[in-house]
């Protein structure tokens, strides 16, 4: 007997349609400049899509602004600078994490398997484009204890990424 064709698959976008979603967006400010604010307590969001096939994001960033390391469970995800700077790193087992700076007009994308944080570098606000598919439903934040060990933490996907510190 054979399966009857599923009309409720949603297609995911690959690494290269994100990367074009949020370098589109980049290039044309026309749909979300007016939205963007910096605030330097904590990072402004904004969502400019979510439906079935991507969630895309709008982030502002000024000076102390950290991710922390995280990941983003089941999602691929695409990030583009519009202005200032981001520095990204990557968790590296038995290394330091690779680091990348990115300026206005780079873009660097993620799979679900990369564990990484971003921080606001440079003295300037930085304004980003992240397009995120499939959409994303939980994250996993990371605590890197001085002896090596990594732990996940478990989160909802309103809950904002930050550094997470040791309880000892």
């Amino acid at each position: 007997m054979t399966q009857p064709l599923r009309t409720d698959v949603h297609r995911h976008l690959g690494p290269a349609q994100l990367r074009e979603t949020v370098a589109g967006l980049a290039a044309d400010p026309s749909s979300w400049a007016h939205l963007v604010r910096h605030d330097p307590a904590q990072r402004v969001f904004e969502c400019l899509r979510l439906d079935d096939e991507v969630e895309v994001w709008l982030i502002c960033w000024m000076p102390g602004h950290d991710t922390g390391f995280h990941d983003h469970d089941l999602s691929s995800g695409a990030v583009a600078v519009a202005q200032g700077s981001v520095v990204e790193e990557r968790l590296r087992l038995g290394g330091a994490p690779e680091v990348r700076r990115y300026v206005p007009g780079d873009v660097f994308d993620f799979s679900p398997m990369d564990i990484h944080r971003v921080v606001h570098a440079g003295g300037t606000p930085a304004t980003t484009l992240h397009a995120y598919s499939p959409p994303l439903r939980r994250m996993g934040a990371y605590l890197v204890e001085p002896s090596g060990t990594l732990q996940r933490h478990p989160l909802a996907k309103d809950q904002e990424l930050r550094p997470l510190t040791s309880a000892a």
